[in-house]
């Protein structure tokens, strides 16, 4: 049985996502479409032909019913090779295929990816489950949230590649960490702790925000508004945090950008949090 929760409604971003990604894409110099990104095995032409292939999957496997293999998994690690199989096929085969190209396809398949998923009803059953959340069947809206996370952090990456800013604003980037943020349950699932135990995680500046982790009934509970004082705190600046919480940097690359108070091994959890497969 899916939990009935409140939804974190990202829909309508999606397109104005979108836009931003295309007008960037645009403005690309030949020279920028080859840059190194922060994702290792990827330059920002790899990078724009994932996000692609988030459309075209989304649209072919979900829509349309259409799945040309089945694969086998049994375990995160199984889903995880077979993830890793399908985005390099796909990466190695779009190296043939022109940054013009790319930017068409954005243009001409954006408009009905976002359609289906407006089509949507928030709370039935989505077609994919979100791992990082420790779902093993997710609602729409949670699958719809974890979408525009993937299409933020891809952007980011582009944009910090080429040093053009434009999503760190609060419009774009707190929803995005707000969704990230849905992980910290999990994160903490085989950490004990006395009844009423709090972990606080604050994202700094007027992007970020504050999340709260209440010990319930021998469960961890995330919370937006504190109710007592916190037995730690995890203080990090938001450049750090996507990067961290997306797995691209260790916790000794951000040291720097981050403060820890209160119960120093409590706090140090929040660090090996991961919002993404990987």
């Amino acid at each position: 049985m899916i939990q009935q929760q409140a939804p974190v409604d990202v829909i309508d971003l999606l397109p104005f996502l979108d836009r931003k990604l295309i007008e960037l894409l645009k403005s690309l110099t030949p020279e920028e479409w080859e840059r190194q990104t922060i994702a290792k095995l990827w330059k920002v032409k790899d990078v724009v032909a994932h996000l692609l292939d988030g459309n075209i999957r989304t649209l072919s496997m979900l829509r349309d019913g259409y799945q040309d293999e089945q694969a086998t998994v049994n375990s995160y690690q199984d889903l995880l090779d077979y993830l890793n199989r399908l985005n390099a096929d796909w990466i190695k085969a779009m190296k043939r295929v022109s940054p013009g190209m790319l930017v068409l396809l954005h243009e001409a398949t954006a408009q009905h990816y976002y359609s289906y998923y407006k089509s949507l009803s928030p709370f039935e059953r989505s077609g994919f489950a979100v791992e990082w959340v420790g779902e093993k069947e997710s609602q729409n809206w949670m699958h719809i949230a974890r979408e525009y996370t993937e299409k933020f952090l891809h952007q980011q990456q582009i944009r910090e590649a080429v040093n053009k800013p434009g999503l760190m604003v609060p419009a774009f980037f707190y929803p995005f960490i707000d969704v990230f943020m849905l992980a910290l349950p999990y994160t903490y699932r085989h950490v004990k702790a006395e009844e009423g135990t709090i972990m606080k995680v604050t994202v700094t500046s007027n992007i970020g925000g504050s999340w709260f982790l209440i010990r319930i009934n021998d469960k961890w509970q995330l919370n937006k508004r504190m109710i007592a004082t916190p037995t730690a705190e995890l203080i990090i600046e938001p450049e750090a945090a996507w990067k961290l919480f997306s797995k691209s940097v260790t916790p000794d690359e951000v040291k720097d950008k981050f403060t820890i108070s209160g119960d120093k091994e409590l706090a140090e959890v929040a660090l090996t949090m991961v919002s993404v497969m990987a």
